[in-house]
C-alpha cells in the first residue's frame, strides 16, 4: 500500500520568496488534489516531490523511501509531467516514447516495443503513432505527456497543470485516464481549476501563500459549509459596500447582472437566499479568509 507523507517543508528562495511554509500532508493512494491560486506554492512542492529542487528543511517519505535523500530510487518509481511540457516537434510520438524508454533503461527491444505500444493505446494515441509532434493538439500532447510519464510504471504520479487550455472533450478523455491509474498509484493533481478536482478527486488539500489551509474529503467539505453560503443578485456599484458588511466569497455573473455568494453562520437577511454549497465556495472562503 503506497502511501506519501509530507512533513514540515519548507522552502525560500534566493531572492527572499518564502514559496512553502512549514507544508505537511498525509497522501494515500488514488487521485489527490492540491488546490490553489497560481503563485500559492504548487509547482515548487511539484518539483520537491520529483526530485528536481531541494526542499530547505522538512521530510518526505513514499513508504519506507526517503524521497528527499534517495533520489534515484525514487526516479525509479516516479513519473512526472510538468505544467510546461516540451516535445521535439518534428519527430514521431512513436519514435520519441522509444527513445524516452531506452533513457529510462528498458534495454530488451521486444520489451519495449510492447511498452510503447500499449501505453500508445491507453492514452489513445495509437492512431497517431506515426505523426509528427508538432501536429498534435494541446490534448494530444497533454496525453503524450502521460504516455512518457508511465514508462516506469510508476507508485508515484506526479500532475501539474494538466487540463488548462483543453476542450472540454479533451479534459474528460483526460479525466478518464487519470482516474484509471489513481486505482495503483498515488497521482498528485496539481492544478487553480476547482473542476479538476471536483470531477476526480476522493481527497484534496487547498493551498496558498506557501501554506496548507484545509485538507480532507471534497463531500465531506461541502457538507461542512452546509447552510452557510447565501447568494444575492446586486447592482455593480454596491458590491464595494457588500464586501465591507459581509465574507463575499465569490463574485459571478448571470444574464449580465452580477451575483454574490457570502459565508455566514446564519441567515443573513437582507434579501439573501440560502443556497447548495459547491467545492468553488470551499475554495474561495478559505482564499479570500486568508487575503490581506
Amino acid at each position: 500500500m503506497t502511501n506519501l507523507t509530507i512533513s514540515s517543508i519548507s522552502k525560500t528562495y534566493a531572492n527572499g520568496v518564502k514559496a512553502l511554509d512549514n507544508i505537511s500532508l498525509n497522501i494515500p493512494k488514488g487521485m489527490f488534489g492540491l488546490l490553489g491560486p497560481n503563485g500559492a506554492g504548487k509547482s515548487t512542492l511539484m518539483r520537491i516531490l520529483a526530485t528536481l529542487q531541494d526542499a530547505d528543511s522538512g521530510t518526505v517519505m513514499m513508504d519506507n523511501l526517503n524521497v528527499l535523500k534517495q533520489k534515484n530510487e525514487v526516479r525509479k518509481v516516479l513519473g512526472y509531467l510538468p505544467q510546461e511540457f516540451g516535445l521535439y516537434p518534428k519527430i514521431s510520438a512513436e519514435e520519441l516514447l522509444n527513445h524516452l524508454a531506452v533513457l529510462k533503461g528498458i534495454s530488451n527491444k521486444m520489451n519495449r516495443r510492447e511498452l510503447v505500444q500499449a501505453l500508445l493505446h491507453k492514452t489513445n494515441l495509437y492512431d497517431k503513432r506515426k505523426k509528427n509532434l508538432g501536429t498534435f493538439s494541446g490534448g494530444m500532447k497533454q496525453r503524450f505527456g502521460i504516455a512518457q510519464a508511465l514508462l516506469s510504471n510508476p507508485k508515484l504520479l506526479i500532475v501539474d497543470e494538466p487540463t488548462a487550455g483543453l476542450d472540454p472533450v479533451e479534459r474528460n478523455r483526460f479525466y478518464n485516464l487519470l482516474s484509471e491509474l489513481g486505482e495503483n498509484a498515488v497521482v498528485i493533481l496539481s492544478t487553480h481549476i476547482v473542476e479538476d478536482v471536483k470531477e476526480l478527486c476522493p481527497n484534496m488539500a487547498i493551498i496558498h501563500e506557501g501554506k496548507v489551509l484545509l485538507e480532507g474529503k471534497p463531500i465531506q467539505l461541502i457538507e461542512d459549509l452546509k447552510g452557510k453560503v447565501y447568494k444575492k443578485a446586486i447592482q455593480k456599484k454596491e458590491l464595494q459596500k457588500y464586501k465591507k458588511e459581509y465574507k463575499v466569497i465569490a463574485n459571478k455573473h448571470s444574464l449580465g447582472q452580477p451575483i454574490i455568494h457570502v459565508y455566514a453562520e446564519k441567515n443573513p437577511k437582507d434579501g439573501f437566499e440560502a443556497i447548495e454549497a459547491e467545492l468553488d465556495d470551499v475554495y474561495f472562503k478559505e482564499i479570500f479568509g486568508k487575503r490581506k
